[in-house]
């Protein structure tokens, strides 16, 4: 891409038409503690989480600074969809495809695969990286797949899991534990939810009853907190030296003060 800047632009123009066509959204109403047994997914591409939900075609656009560069990034809900085997089922999943760039520049895009499990947990079956250097392709350091690499287009030396991980439990709660990346030293996270039933300001609004996630890793010491507000996922993302705002988003609308 020559001028990664210029999508940015075309999103901020496309926001304007989805925001007033976009359907409602309706959240899955399940209660579940974080699950310890297997998923069962008999509609997986049916996303209703609250605190991570999937609406085919919507948008968000974030806004900040790391370290005194201006940072975008831009979330893109596919219509396609994408299937892999697991315990020798097929199991579908949506595709989410994240941009990040620095003073305008494409930085990375990965296409992230998504599928909700029978107890409205959200479930990670991996991502492909493109991590770009002056435009290009450099390397995709970071891509993981539940099964490895079936398509032609799969990095061949991409991480290869077993299981999906645990993403976002249907109802997480103050003191939960989960993985949502389980694959050390290719991937490696944990998440704790360290705050329920918060109010979060960022330029897109004011939203309500968000939850506040502390991220850490075993392949680096630095910890990341986001927050993520019901029915639009995440809003506010903070780390040292690092800040990402939600600007727009095509998903549910923050309250009105």
């Amino acid at each position: 891409m020559n001028r990664p800047g210029s999508l940015y632009w075309c999103v901020l123009s496309l926001f304007l038409t989805v925001l007033t066509a976009g359907p409602a959204f309706v959240f899955n109403s399940a209660v579940a503690e974080v699950p310890d047994g297997p998923p069962k997914f008999s509609n997986p591409l049916t996303i209703d989480n609250a605190f991570f939900p999937f609406l085919p075609s919507a948008v968000k656009v974030f806004v900040g600074s790391d370290h005194g560069t201006k940072i975008n990034a831009i979330d893109h809900y596919f219509n396609s969809t994408r299937t892999f085997r697991l315990n020798g089922k097929k199991v579908s999943c949506r595709i989410l495809v994240e941009e990040a760039y620095e003073n305008a520049e494409l930085v990375e895009r990965s296409f992230n695969y998504f599928a909700q499990a029978d107890d409205g947990s959200v479930y990670y079956f991996g991502e492909v990286v493109d991590n770009y250097e002056d435009g290009v392709i450099a390397n995709h350091e970071g891509s993981w797949l539940v099964g490895g690499a079936t398509h032609s287009s799969d990095p061949p030396d991409i991480g290869n899991a077993t299981r999906p991980a645990l993403f976002m439990p249907a109802n997480p709660e103050l003191g939960d534990v989960f993985k949502p990346e389980d694959l050390y030293p290719i991937v490696d996270e944990t998440a704790e939810i360290v705050g329920v039933d918060l109010d979060v300001r960022v330029p897109s609004g004011k939203y309500d009853g968000a939850i506040a996630v502390e991220e850490s890793t075993r392949l680096d010491p630095a910890t990341e907190l986001k927050w993520y507000a019901p029915g639009v996922g995440v809003v506010k993302v903070k780390a040292k030296g690092e800040k990402l705002r939600l600007e727009l988003s095509t998903l549910s609308q923050p309250e009105d003060d």
